[in-house]
């Protein structure tokens, strides 16, 4: 999926959305290498965010880097779409907001999208041996999803270690994703459970220079 071994992802959440295109070209150009969407609908989760047109309306800005939507919504499939159409390039959702998992994953695959499923720091992972052969990236929440800035979840730390073990069983280039409390202080631990791909939010976009700060983050993975 990507020839860089670890992926900085910033979330816009944490963006100062009155110039977010702005926030977004300045933070790619910083050394990020996603863009990730958490998108909420006060119903699978307590909160309210972001719609397909906020990445409709970056890809019209002129961001052409790689967009990876989250999406903590119920249900999944018609929104999938939506974002598939507004330029995502990554469409991930959470197993129990979908009746047919595996229906649900390929909808959004047939539409030359990579599709990943997330899993919340008390969700089993039972799941995932039945699909994890149709996916591009599995995500784990190191916090409980709907607002950001928490703290991570030490607890997470073995589920990504077991995600890593099934995913080099597969053989498939298969991404591991983090969210949830990355900072200077967290991601190499993610790191060294498996994690290669790392959410990070307010660690970025809450400081004063973003090029200082990504390459920090870079710099804790050993």
């Amino acid at each position: 999926m990507s020839e860089s071994k670890y992926i900085i992802a910033p979330s816009i959440l944490s963006a100062n959305f009155a110039t977010l295109g702005e926030e977004v070209v300045n933070v790619l150009n910083a050394g990020a290498d996603w863009i990730h969407f958490d998108v909420m609908d006060n119903h699978y989760v307590p909160n309210l965010t972001i719609g397909p047109m906020v990445c409709k309306s970056l890809r019209d800005f002129g961001v052409k880097d790689f967009i990876d939507v989250h999406l903590m919504i119920d249900p999944v499939d018609e929104l999938a779409q939506s974002f598939i159409k507004a330029g995502a390039d990554l469409i991930s959702f959470h197993p129990e907001a979908s009746k047919h998992v595996h229906r649900s994953i390929h909808a959004i695959k047939d539409q030359d999208c990579k599709a990943g499923l997330v899993f919340n720091p008390a969700s089993s992972l039972d799941i995932l041996e039945n699909v994890i052969e149709d996916l591009d990236l599995v995500l784990i929440m190191s916090v409980n999803p709907g607002f950001g800035g928490q703290s991570f979840i030490h607890s997470s730390l073995d589920k990504i270690e077991k995600v890593r073990k099934m995913i080099d069983e597969t053989g498939k280039d298969i991404r591991l994703e983090v969210d949830g409390g990355i900072n200077n202080d967290t991601i190499n631990l993610a790191a060294k459970a498996g994690a290669d791909t790392f959410v990070a939010g307010s660690a970025i976009f809450n400081t004063d220079n973003y090029e200082q700060t990504i390459s920090t983050l870079r710099a804790q993975i050993t």
